[in-house]
């Protein structure tokens, strides 16, 4: 299974033209970001466009990465950023799901649920760039091997350190 280093590892070689390391970064990352392209309601060729377009961006900026060990993180996000771009400008509207008729909610509710939202969201900052990362990508990733793969962890490893980072979360919410 990949590991983050080994990923660091092909990243270096691939800067240095190997084309054996850019042939298995394609494969250990692609299957990850053909599934963000396709999140965004994407057909095959669009889909197919983005995911392409998401390798270009990285052949163009891979002197500029500062952690190469953190390609695949740079890559679902450029995925998400160009598949976002392909899907406004085909004119799709992304997916919604339709919200339950409600009676208003209570201003002062509203109110703590975004305290909350921002408590949260200011701790996740706080977390090590791992923890960070795992816990956004967490919602992307559609199976455990594609997220160990895109972080370059075993899979045996992805529920175990999700907890752990949850469990730091928790620890700095009030």
């Amino acid at each position: 299974m990949a590991r983050r280093d080994d990923t660091d590892e092909l990243v270096v070689r691939a800067r240095d033209g190997d084309g054996d390391a850019w042939a298995r970064l394609v494969e250990r990352h692609s299957g990850l970001l053909w599934s963000i392209a396709r999140s965004y309601g994407l057909n095959d060729a669009d889909a197919g466009d983005a995911v392409q377009t998401t390798w270009l961006r990285l052949v163009e900026r891979i002197d500029e990465l500062r952690e190469p060990a953190a390609a695949a993180c740079w890559l679902a996000t450029t995925a998400r950023h160009e598949s976002l771009l392909l899907a406004r400008r085909r004119g799709r509207t992304l997916p919604t799901v339709p919200a339950p008729r409600e009676p208003e909610p209570d201003p002062a509710r509203v109110v703590a649920a975004r305290e909350r939202l921002g408590m949260v969201g200011a701790a996740l900052e706080r977390l090590p760039l791992r923890c960070r990362t795992l816990l956004r990508l967490f919602a992307l990733a559609p199976s455990h091997a594609e997220l160990a793969a895109a972080l370059g962890i075993p899979v045996g490893s992805v529920g175990p350190t999700r907890a752990r980072c949850l469990e730091s979360l928790r620890r700095l919410v009030p």
